[in-house]
């Protein structure tokens, strides 16, 4: 996990909950609209995050069973 990837999505979600608002009191939709892109640009990020974690986990699982499987073997 990058918590520095965290934090670029997190500020990424922010900006983009901003813009909405500003959007929606302003009434511009272009702007509403690209807070909402923003937003989900963030979740996107979370989730390439969740899916990099979860690829290491299997690795190292992989590795630890290979490991026994081996240590069996001797």
């Amino acid at each position: 996990m990058s918590l520095q990837e965290r934090a670029k999505a997190a500020a990424k979600n922010i900006e983009g909950k901003v813009e909405e608002a500003v959007g929606n009191v302003t009434g511009d939709t272009g702007k509403q609209t690209e807070g909402k892109a923003k937003q989900v640009e963030a979740h996107v990020r979370n989730a390439a995050e969740d899916l990099k974690d979860k690829a290491k986990d299997v690795a190292d699982a992989v590795k630890d069973k290979a490991k026994e499987a081996r240590d069996a073997i001797k």
